[in-house]
């Protein structure tokens, strides 16, 4: 098989729907390719709409739906078809993990496909993400660090000029170019990566599941691209709920698997000291903004609890061992 579009559909089956109906006109661009749809834990009711629409549309022959309960997470839930496609012997050449929250545009597919074809020590590349206006997504990222956690908090232009080159959200490249890390919501990877590096990290849970899977492709010597020719839209926060698209004032509280992802990526990645350091950045950064932003008088368009929730979420709360990210969909555990 040449490519296998893998998506995880929980809470949003319309918009699961939507991305089908988007793929339905693409899919055939790419000899040899299908979707694989995962019910993460919905319900019954759910995975039954999404079977009937695929029966009444015909879309059978390049659509598949594997149901699974509970709810597994973004990881989990394309582990699932992940494993069992790597275990088939019908070899996937490449998997496009794919956000229900989207709609390909027209070669989205093909463009990724061809670009991967064309350059074979590429390990990963991400799509350009759009708005529904056409507006751009950043999608191509450079890593977490101490400098742009505390950036992120402190918000000040001249300290932002400084810590340029380490700028978390550097502008969208125009054309292909070699990344740190691309956002999961349309990521293409070539099977040699996952069996060199094996899946996603399930211990994630959903969030910074991404930027990991590609620091471990790039120390394996597999790089990351951004080919901009792929675009697709995305609407930010839907399957999540973390945000309110089109309502860019409205930031409503993140939950805790973001914050408990987060520090999960800093201690796995860069230890537990540098875990800490980053914790402190971000909330001496962040404390200085809010003591700022009151004087000016500006409105708060943050995500609430922020400092708190961080604090919280912190080594010095949470210890300085690595952990798993709680899966709200399952009990907690007795102390």
């Amino acid at each position: 098989m040449k490519l296998l579009v893998v998506i995880v559909s929980y809470k949003v089956t319309d918009l699961t729907l939507d991305c089908l109906r988007s793929l339905a006109s693409e899919i055939a661009r790419v000899p040899g390719a299908k979707v694989a749809v995962c019910e993460n834990g919905t319900g019954p009711d759910d995975a039954r709409r999404i079977q009937e629409a695929i029966d009444a549309n015909r879309w059978g022959a390049w659509v598949s739906l594997t149901a699974i309960h509970p709810n597994r997470g973004f990881t989990g839930g394309n582990n699932v078809i992940l494993r069992e496609a790597l275990a088939s012997e019908d070899k996937v050449e490449y998997f496009l993990l794919l956000n229900s929250d989207t709609i390909v545009l027209p070669h989205a597919l093909d463009s990724l496909v061809n670009f991967m074809d064309a350059h074979p020590k590429v390990g990963i590349a991400g799509s350009r993400l759009e708005m529904p206006d056409g507006g751009v997504h950043v999608s191509a990222f450079r890593y977490h660090t101490i400098a742009n956690e505390f950036d992120r908090g402190l918000r000040l232009g001249f300290v932002s000029k400084l810590l340029s080159p380490w700028n978390l959200s550097p502008p969208p490249p125009s054309g292909d170019c070699e990344v740190e890390w691309v956002a999961g919501a349309s990521m293409i990877v070539r099977r040699e990566v996952f069996e060199k590096i094996g899946l996603l990290d399930e211990d994630y849970y959903t969030y910074f599941d991404d930027i990991d899977l590609c620091m471990r492709a790039r120390k394996a010597g597999w790089p990351t691209w951004y080919v901009p020719e792929s675009r697709v839209i995305h609407l930010v926060g839907c399957t999540t709920k973390i945000s309110d698209p089109g309502k860019e004032q409205v930031q409503k509280r993140r939950p805790s698997y973001w914050y408990q992802a987060r520090s999960r990526f800093f201690i796995k990645s860069y230890g537990a000291i540098y875990a800490a350091l980053a914790d402190l950045a971000f909330l001496a950064g962040f404390a200085f903004w809010q003591i700022r932003r009151r004087l000016q008088r500006r409105p708060d368009t943050e995500p609430k609890h922020m400092m708190l929730d961080t604090f919280l979420n912190s080594v010095f709360v949470r210890g300085f061992r690595l952990k798993p990210v709680e899966n709200p969909a399952m009990p907690k555990k007795a102390a």
